[in-house]
């Protein structure tokens, strides 16, 4: 069956067309990675979607044994690895835990590369087994640090198309929630956002009134494995044990009550069939203290454009004839100001019949730090508990009941 698919790819020149072939009676699922062909041959119906999320988790896990690369010379420095990370991922066709964190607790081996090589293999192994069968697998035991510490961050991505005369005629905002913690123990925590649902459920748990302020209405929401799916149901609440390190919390999106950061007002004249003047203005919406970067801005033009010139009033502006837009670049655009483009374009004049130009939609690129479009907001993060490795020690007649947490300061334990 491999010789079978290597030919079929070797005759079919259209590589990355499909990533689905059907030769013979097999289906071959495959993706291409640097110049390595990962290939999955089912001959019944099988979920592609589990399949093609089984790949991409595997090729994470091995670039995590090998130092981060991925190609022909790691796997064939690490072929006996593979081999050994193959069979604890998949038993009889059906994927099983590809974490990582869990998977080298127990296979220790060291891979080609692997930045893993200067830390010690001798260490024992703390509960092996239930890090596997437990709830709380992509967690391990015994964590400590000495300065506790919880990073959010709220990113999202704004995909607007608004018609010439102002009216907006599809607009969503997709967006994550991203963490990185550094907490000791098995902490439990517990995140507060202004959604409305989440809001409504709370006030009607507490029996009071629903605080006024904007709510927001989520549509689609996707939690990260430790979410508690059970407390969410039934309370509304995102309460999780967080991975250690960095991780993606949640995905949402949004369709109503999205904030507009900017407004676009173009002008475009024809001046008969050799000559059109263009002059747009953006207005930034959002807070006078903030501020966007890495604002370009494509306006498209037709395609016999042979001239061009440009006056703005910050930033640059330069014709990008691949793909026909004048290209005007503003390194940083503050809060509720606004900024022009004016520019002359000369058309090469054509014997043919002269077809209409059809006026693509410009389009706009930016980031705004500490801004959401979707209104979307953290109302609290709190760590509802902890459990820490304690032992009785120092007893004494002044202090009894002294308890020593390790590796636990004072104000963190006040704190939980």
């Amino acid at each position: 069956m491999v010789d079978a698919f290597r030919m079929h790819i070797m005759q079919t020149k259209e590589l990355g067309t499909c990533p689905v072939r059907q030769i013979g009676g097999c289906s071959f699922l495959y993706m291409r990675i640097s110049n390595v062909y990962i290939v999955i041959v089912v001959s019944s119906n099988a979920n592609v979607a589990c399949a093609f999320k089984f790949v991409v988790e595997a090729v994470a896990l091995f670039k995590s044994y090998f130092g981060g690369a991925f190609d022909e010379d790691a796997i064939r420095n690490n072929f006996v690895l593979i081999y050994e990370l193959l069979d604890e991922i998949m038993d009889f066709g059906y994927p099983q835990n590809l974490s990582p964190e869990i998977l080298k607790l127990y296979i220790t081996q060291e891979g080609v590369r692997s930045p893993f090589s200067s830390k010690a293999s001798d260490k024992p192994v703390p509960n092996a087994t239930l890090q596997v069968t437990g709830a709380v697998g992509w967690r391990r035991e015994g964590l400590m640090y000495k300065k506790n510490e919880v990073f959010l961050d709220i990113v999202e991505s704004v995909n607007l198309l608004m018609s010439s005369k102002g009216s907006v005629l599809r607009c969503d905002v997709t967006g994550k929630i991203l963490m990185k913690c550094f907490l000791s123990g098995m902490p439990d925590l517990k995140l507060g956002l202004n959604d409305k649902i989440g809001l409504e459920k709370e006030a009607q748990l507490k029996s009071r009134p629903t605080k006024s302020g904007k709510t927001i209405e989520l549509d689609d929401v996707t939690f990260h494995q430790c979410v508690n799916l059970t407390r969410f149901n039934s309370e509304k609440t995102v309460s999780f044990v967080p991975p250690d390190g960095e991780f993606e919390l949640m995905k949402y999106r949004i369709t109503e009550g999205v904030n507009l950061p900017f407004r676009v007002l173009p002008t475009i004249k024809e001046l008969g069939r050799t000559r059109m003047e263009i002059n747009v203005k953006v207005k930034s919406v959002f807070g006078a203290k903030m501020f966007a970067l890495g604002v370009v801005v494509k306006v498209p033009v037709p395609k016999q454009t042979a001239k061009t010139s440009f006056q703005t009033t910050s930033g640059k502006a330069k014709y990008n004839a691949s793909i026909d837009s004048l290209v005007w670049k503003i390194r940083k655009f503050p809060g509720q100001t606004e900024a022009t483009m004016s520019a002359e374009v000369e058309l090469i004049s054509t014997m043919g019949e002269k077809k209409s130009w059809n006026r693509p939609p410009i389009q706009m690129e930016f980031q705004v730090p500490m801004f959401t479009a979707s209104g979307l907001r953290v109302r609290f993060l709190k760590v509802c508990a902890t459990s820490v490795d304690m032992k009785l020690c120092n007893i004494s007649d002044e202090n009894p009941h002294a308890i020593h947490f390790p590796g636990v300061g004072e104000e963190w334990l006040q704190h939980c």
